[in-house]
């Protein structure tokens, strides 16, 4: 079996949940009580993500950064 490895943006919402999505695969976002238990069902959310996309475009993409951006809004 092959290994990879993805990026993970790692959020806690106010009620204290994590929140962990992988920005490179769409809809692939999972929570849990700690970081931990949000990274095992995240795990498991990417492996059911990757059976529906083309592993190739994966290949091809690469992360870049985190920019903050600054917005004025009402």
């Amino acid at each position: 079996m092959k290994n990879s490895f993805f990026t993970v943006y790692i959020e806690q919402d106010e009620d204290g949940v994590f929140v962990g999505s992988v920005p490179s695969i769409p809809s692939c976002y999972a929570q849990g009580k700690t970081q931990e238990e949000m990274l095992d069902n995240l795990r498991d959310v990417l492996k059911l993500c990757l059976r529906n996309i083309d592993t190739k475009v994966l290949e091809k993409t690469s992360f870049v950064g985190i920019q903050n951006l600054k917005v004025a809004h009402a």
